[in-house]
């Protein structure tokens, strides 16, 4: 008999157990739909493994159940029971970042997403700041495809959103070798729910732009399902086009990258309704759970600290009196206060949860439940994924690795003072159709703001878009081909590119190996091949990451890397040593030091980044800023004269 989870997109249950994450079983459950069982595939003609490669958007660190949250994921749950958590896995700091990076398998900088989407500072027209997968990229799909496999992909592109021949040059996924697609080609949806507006230009099927919402199509009148959900949605079409070609003895490569729990915050009930009350105790007290499960679960080092979260601010803090104008000296990670750099803008306003009005409360709680719904819906969709896989016999011989691509997105949308917003939210007649498939003030909708984010991603500190391991240290499972019995965690620095190296490692996919011909750039006299491979008549960086196979079959693995790993975006950095132990990191002021001075961490003691050691260690600090230094030089990567976040 089908496991609930297979029967569509109205069943709440999942397939296997809990991890024992002291969540609340719902008791709310639709009637399931009778299914037929369908047949068996046996194992490919083939013999390589499919691969099921699952990205959830904005997930933060702590909020599945495997990771210490108290979120219903009894699917991802059991996925580490035949797999493996990695705890130090690591992406870029934002969407497209990552995204460029898993698809070329190197640094962004390279690949034309320098920063996500074109710059409109002086970095605006260089090299690695197209806004899109430029035409130095290798692509996963695309070798994978040449090399056997079906290729697919449903859910969030955000590497270009031009059809071919547009100003973009073609950057959907149809031209980059995923033989089927189904894609949200910008960061966000402006509703879950469709009701795209006919002639829109925001999701193509295999090139072509499609409208869910219009007649005909997937949540319009006559298509067929009959109401679009986007997590619900992108699964049934993963679903259909692996079953499309099930028999014909070719492996698959399967790319869910779904949107959820990416605002704005809706999800369907009884998803909607799950989690009533369970947050109204607010920020504080649900972190302090979650650090507590994550240490019991030796995720965590017992006795090592919880990040500190940001110093309350009731009113925004003031910019100095030179922001903004002309020849403004911004403090950067180049240019400190101590060379005379004195600028930065303002701050925002961060309240804890005793500052809070009762409306507040009461809106800032409701957030958090439809969040905590989106997770639980997310997580129903991936057991919809794995059961599917079972049922046809594929599931053995599947390669399955999730991942969220960034981390917790925290900052408020519409205002950098939330309460005016939230207290309206807070209304009769307003806060009960949060969450609903109703969109308030438009573009971007509604979010769950900076404290919420926080606690999404105990016991790390700061948020999406930031250098610290709140950002950038995701939730991370992987399961090998095979693999009956779950491993200890993989503490050792892995990376997104990695994951592409393990893909194409996976399917023993021959990496093309000719270096390009020198083209000098007669204005600067520079190699514009340099470190280029020749692939199907392009000149293309090749994949920096490492295949993480031997790895994750070892108990007690070596690290995967000797040199130092270097990253920066938005003018904010962040750079490990060669063994991984030590990171510095610069955050423009007023979210950083107010000096412009870098920071540096003990990551073995600790990972919640609280104790700056610059001041002890300045010789070491000194060395990795170097190090940094060079690693910008390697990728081409120009560092912005004033640093600041992406919204």
């Amino acid at each position: 008999m089908l496991c609930a989870a297979v029967l569509g997109s109205l069943a709440l249950g999942g397939c296997g157990g809990s991890d024992s994450n002291d969540a609340t079983t719902s008791t709310q459950q639709a009637t399931p739909v009778p299914t037929p069982v369908p047949t068996p595939t046996p194992v490919q003609a083939d013999g390589r493994p499919n691969i099921l490669y699952i990205m959830a958007d904005d997930l933060g660190y702590s909020d599945i159940g495997a990771f210490g949250g108290e979120i219903e994921t009894p699917n991802l749950d059991a996925l580490v029971a035949n797999g493996r958590i990695l705890t130090n896995h690591h992406t870029g700091t934002v969407s497209a970042i990552t995204r460029s990076m898993l698809i070329s398998g190197t640094d962004h900088h390279l690949v034309g997403e320098g920063t996500m989407g074109a710059p409109n500072d002086e970095r605006k027209g260089l090299p690695g700041y197209e806004g899109y997968l430029n035409e130095s990229s290798l692509s996963v799909a695309q070798l994978l495809k040449d090399g056997g496999y079906h290729t697919y992909i449903t859910g969030k592109w955000h590497l270009g959103s031009n059809i071919a021949g547009g100003a973009a040059g073609g950057k959907t996924p149809d031209q980059w070798g995923f033989e089927r697609s189904y894609s949200l080609l910008p960061g966000a949806a402006a509703n879950h729910f469709g009701h795209e507006a006919a002639g829109s230009k925001n999701y193509t099927e295999d090139g072509r732009y499609v409208q869910p919402g219009q007649p005909g199509q997937p949540g319009g009148v006559g298509g067929t399902p009959a109401v679009f959900y986007s997590t619900d949605f992108f699964t049934d079409k993963l679903i259909s086009y692996i079953d499309a070609n099930r028999k014909d003895g070719k492996p698959f490569f399967a790319y869910a990258a779904y949107t959820s729990p990416h605002w704005p915050l809706q999800v369907p009930e009884p998803w909607l309704s799950q989690y009533k009350g369970k947050y109204d105790q607010g920020y504080e007290a649900v972190a302090a759970v979650r650090y507590a499960r994550l240490q019991a679960k030796g995720l965590i080092p017992a006795g090592q600290a919880k990040s500190v979260d940001a110093v309350e601010t009731l009113t925004r803090s003031a910019a100095t009196a030179g922001n903004g104008t002309v020849g403004a000296k911004y403090i950067n990670a180049v240019n400190p206060a101590s060379a005379g750099y004195t600028e930065y803008g303002q701050g925002r306003v961060n309240k804890k949860w005793a500052s809070l009005s009762a409306d507040e409360k009461k809106a800032q709680a409701r957030y958090m439940e439809i969040y905590a719904g989106m997770v639980s819906n997310l997580d129903h969709n991936i057991g919809r994924l794995v059961q599917y896989l079972k049922d046809t016999g594929q599931y053995d011989n599947t390669f399955i690795l999730f991942q969220s691509d960034n981390g917790a997105e925290g900052w408020p949308i519409s205002s950098a003072d939330p309460t005016a917003a939230d207290t309206a939210n807070a209304q009769p007649g307003r806060y009960e159709k949060l969450g609903t498939d109703t969109l308030f003030g438009g573009q971007p909708g509604l979010s769950y703001g900076l404290r919420w984010a926080e606690v999404s991603a105990t016991p790390f500190s700061q948020l999406k878009g930031m250098m610290g391991e709140g950002s950038i240290s995701t939730p991370a499972i992987a399961k090998l081909p095979g693999q009956k019995t779950s491993l200890p965690p993989l503490r050792g620095f892995t990376h997104v590119t990695d994951n592409t190296a393990t893909f194409l490692a996976l399917a023993k996919v021959t990496l093309p190996s000719q270096a390009a011909p020198p083209q000098i750039d007669p204005k600067t006299g520079k190699n514009l091949n340099r470190g280029k491979l020749i692939y199907k008549d392009r000149y293309v960086y090749p994949v920096t990451g490492k295949s993480l196979l031997d790895v994750l079959q070892q108990s007690t693995p070596a690290p995967l890397r000797d040199t130092p790993f270097g990253e920066e975006t938005y003018g904010r950095t962040a750079i490990y040593s060669a063994d991984g132990r030590w990171k510095a990191r610069f955050t423009e002021p007023p979210f950083g030091p107010l000096d412009g001075h870098w920071e540096l961490f003990d990551l073995n003691s600790d990972r919640g980044e609280t104790t700056d050691l610059s001041a002890l260690y300045p010789a070491l600090t000194s060395s990795l800023i170097g190090h940094w230094q060079g690693y910008m030089s390697d990728v081409g990567g120009v560092s912005p004269l004033r640093p600041r976040g992406f919204y």
